[in-house]
């Protein structure tokens, strides 16, 4: 189809078209995404054997000392004249023998199990009491456990530092050039490895207070850890892929409640981030119209709603139309019953997406006034010869260009809004509950359901995997959605 085609064609058609045209072109771009992941791979396997071919090679090339260091960290620096630079690397090893003979082996050794000693009560009598005798705690077990991997595997990339250096040392004597000095070494950490010094404390962050408790909580998922397996009263143990199953098809009551919820919350994420879009959007173009007075002041008047904190606005919200709310109260009054705003099911949904509307309209409405501004007065200008109306305008000039411009956004705000914990729990709690749900309600999300599994039931598994569920869902759309969008495509140009 040619470009005039395509653009003549009815906004509906146009967008069924782009649709069929991601549909059809999907296995291909899938096909290159596998091909793209084997190779990966393929060179993830290159690259390990080209390290062992570096290691074995070093060894058989290098003298004494540097051979020395396979066993010594530290002997390629320290017989060479870099005596602290040997000692840093021979203190290191030092440290984590000792880590590892007095606490690290060991919780390797029991990370197969989780722990196998329960805690046991026994009697006293010389004191007639009771008293407990604490057991393994599996929690401690894998969590440190986790830790001690990404320890090895630090030091592994220490040891080899260690032999790289060893050998650099090596051949920088063999051809004569001095060693670099414990001071050289401090002054190059501010000026050619400088990107290394700033990039040390937010790595080590980043280790420890990310990727260390997403690793555990993503291997909870493979647990029974729950109300029931409670450390350190209990132990709880790997239960394999058991937790998946419940959700998908062995326990009818989750699935059930899985299913019911997830339908929802592609309802709730669509309606939600595309109603505060598009009507952001018209507000922009509203207030930005020609001969419309007093911008600013209607710009300050919906910034206000964003300055309000929003759990602040969401509660008040909750209160009116709550059964004995204020609003109730106002339509008693005027010979109307109560009407069941956050007790319906359907209710309720449709009062989530109008109040997350008034909540989120001033946020596109900021976003979009700025885009506006930037569009070329010259397709206006030409659209209006041509005959083009407001409508016309709208779907073939301004839409198309936002869209444009605004994709990560908008992919962003769905993901955002799938998360959406906020909205949700402060106006409804996930209610109306319902007894066709597995400890859920009729407005929970898949994040708001994980919580209550969490804080209420202490579901721990059962969490963890709906944890997994939600970012294998999340990060599969944003990437296709991304690679697939004129954004990537078409960077440089709009058309």
């Amino acid at each position: 189809m040619d470009y005039i085609d395509y653009i003549a064609m009815p906004p509906v058609r146009r967008f069924g078209y782009r649709i069929d045209r991601g549909l059809r072109s999907l296995p291909r771009r899938l096909g290159g995404t596998l091909a793209k992941a084997g190779a990966g791979f393929v060179r993830l396997g290159r690259g390990i054997r080209a390290g062992v071919r570096e290691y074995v090679g070093t060894f058989r090339q290098g003298d004494a000392r540097t051979r020395l260091s396979y066993v010594l960290m530290g002997a390629g620096s320290l017989f060479r004249g870099q005596v602290v630079k040997g000692l840093l690397y021979l203190f290191l090893q030092a440290a984590f023998l000792v880590y590892m003979v007095t606490f690290g082996l060991t919780q390797l050794s029991l990370l197969p199990t989780l722990g196998t000693a329960v805690r046991k009560e026994v009697w006293n009598e010389e004191l007639q009491i009771f008293e407990y005798i604490q057991g393994d705690n599996s929690m401690l077990i894998l969590l440190f456990g986790v830790m001690t991997i990404l320890i090895v595997l630090a030091m592994i990339r220490v040891y080899l530092a260690n032999i790289r250096t060893a050998f650099r040392n090596q051949q920088a004597k063999a051809h004569g050039a001095a060693l670099p000095t414990i001071v050289q070494d401090v002054l190059n950490l501010f000026d050619k490895n400088l990107h290394a010094t700033f990039l040390f404390l937010p790595i080590m962050g980043i280790l420890t207070f990310t990727i260390l408790p997403l690793i555990f909580m993503i291997l909870i998922a493979f647990t029974n850890y729950d109300i029931s397996h409670q450390p350190p009263a209990s132990l709880f143990t790997w239960v394999g892929f058991e937790n998946f199953r419940d959700i998908f098809w062995d326990n009818p009551a989750k699935s059930r409640t899985f299913v019911g919820i997830f339908q929802w919350t592609l309802v709730w994420a669509f309606f939600a981030t595309f109603s505060n879009y598009i009507l952001g959007m018209i507000l922009a173009l509203m207030i930005n119209k020609k001969g419309i007075r007093f911008k600013k002041f209607w710009r300050t008047v919906f910034v206000v709603t964003i300055a309000v904190p929003q759990f602040v606005s969401l509660l008040l919200v909750s209160r009116l139309l709550a059964e004995q709310g204020a609003m109730n109260v106002l339509l008693g009054y005027l010979g109307i019953g109560p009407v069941p705003f956050l007790t319906n099911g359907l209710f309720a949904r449709v009062m989530v997406i109008l109040v997350n509307i008034w909540v989120g309209i001033p946020y596109t409405m900021l976003i979009t006034s700025g885009i506006l501004m930037n569009i070329p007065v010259e397709l206006y200008e030409s659209a209006r010869i041509d005959g083009a109306g407001v409508t016309k305008t709208f779907t073939r000039i301004t839409l198309p260009y936002m869209l444009f411009v605004t994709t990560p956004y908008l992919i962003t705000q769905f993901v955002g809004n799938i998360n959406n914990f906020n909205v949700i729990y402060l106006l409804t709690a996930g209610g109306p509950l319902t007894l066709d749900y597995y400890q859920g309600g009729r407005t929970d999300l898949l994040v708001t359901w994980l919580y209550k599994l969490t804080v209420n039931q202490q579901e721990y598994n059962l969490a963890s995997a709906i944890g997994i569920i939600i970012f294998l869902i999340t990060a599969t759309f944003s990437l296709l959605v991304f690679n697939l969008s004129s954004s990537t495509r078409k960077e440089e140009t709009f058309q």
